[in-house]
């Protein structure tokens, strides 16, 4: 998640939750915003974030990482939020066949939902993509 326009920029899924799952959302995440050097990577202290495999990956892509303080669950209440709001609005009211469907309903979700009509009260009630738009 941009923490500036709360636009979800990268995320991954899959039946597990290794490394290589993260690293697929970060790589994702770069490949569609190419930021500037410098930019700070915020995560929670999960052991995926904190492999080797993943810090060397923010070290190849420039990135400066943070993590939460133990205990302190406001350092990652935005994406904690995404989260609550994904499964109340897609997860639990959604019966997924294959876990194709739900890959596909999932990217429907928040790339031509949540990243481009979804309203944020603080976003000035626009959507990510509307308030991204401002910058450019």
């Amino acid at each position: 998640m941009d923490l500036c326009t709360r636009e979800i920029v990268g995320w991954s899924l899959d039946v597990h939750m290794k490394t290589s799952l993260v690293r697929q959302a970060l790589t994702m995440a770069y490949q569609a915003k190419q930021p500037p050097i410098g930019l700070l990577h915020h995560s929670d202290r999960g052991t995926q974030y904190a492999s080797h495999e993943y810090q060397n990956q923010l070290l190849q892509y420039n990135m400066e990482g943070s993590m939460s303080r133990r205990g302190n669950c406001y350092d990652n209440a935005s994406m904690e939020s995404f989260h609550s709001i994904l499964k109340k609005e897609l997860i639990y009211c959604t019966r997924f066949l294959t876990r194709k469907q739900a890959h596909q309903e999932i990217y429907r979700y928040i790339e031509f939902f949540y990243n481009r009509k979804r309203i944020h009260g603080s976003l000035g009630y626009l959507s990510p993509a509307r308030f991204a738009a401002q910058f450019e």
